[in-house]
């Protein structure tokens, strides 16, 4: 069974240690630099809704989220619909009639990949958290897998903040990290068929 980086586990700590109402300031630099991208936000979505920024890193990513408010499409839209990862690691290639009038304007802010993790349960999702490169390619398998573990943590504690009084620090145990290895397989798979 994997084992967590040492520097995904300092991460996680962040949430744990977090008692006040709120979530944290994310570690959303740091984690940009472990998973290779250039931005990263958070939305929390409302039931019924499309979601909006409340926090994010990059220069790019406060455009990017206004383009996908203003056409309400995109990955982010899609994960939180779906419940399921949506990756697009190459916005060129992408067919113009998935997300009509998205890929070109996301193209010229520099924008050429895109992920984006829903956080939830099933196809009840609490928010999405939304990542692109300046560069065309996939995440690679490590950096995926470390996603969905910190997405999986995330949606824990949103969870958590949502029953009531904080739980215990806990750090994911070996059952989470093997279950964040079958959701990266079925999400991968998902991705290819769409």
């Amino acid at each position: 069974m994997p084992v967590p980086d040492p520097t995904v586990v300092s991460l996680l700590r962040v949430l744990d240690a977090h008692r006040g109402p709120g979530l944290p300031p994310l570690p959303l630099a740091d984690l940009c630099r472990l998973l290779g991208l250039d931005g990263l936000a958070f939305l929390p979505v409302p039931i019924g809704g499309t979601g909006h920024l409340v926090q994010s890193f990059g220069g790019r990513t406060a455009a990017l989220e206004d383009l996908r408010l203003t056409r309400e499409q995109g990955p982010g839209p899609d994960a939180a619909r779906h419940g399921a990862a949506v990756l697009v690691p190459d916005l060129a290639a992408l067919d113009p009639a998935r997300w009509p009038g998205l890929p070109a304007p996301a193209l010229d802010l520099g924008v050429h990949a895109m992920f984006a993790f829903p956080l939830g349960i099933g196809l009840i999702t609490a928010g999405v958290l939304t990542g692109h490169r300046t560069t065309p390619g996939p995440m690679s398998h490590g950096r995926l897998t470390t996603t969905l573990i910190w997405a999986g943590h995330l949606t824990q504690h949103l969870i958590t903040q949502a029953a009531g009084p904080a739980a215990p620090d806990r750090l994911p145990d070996a059952n989470q990290l093997h279950f964040a290895e079958v959701y990266q397989a079925t999400c991968a798979s998902a991705s290819r068929g769409r």
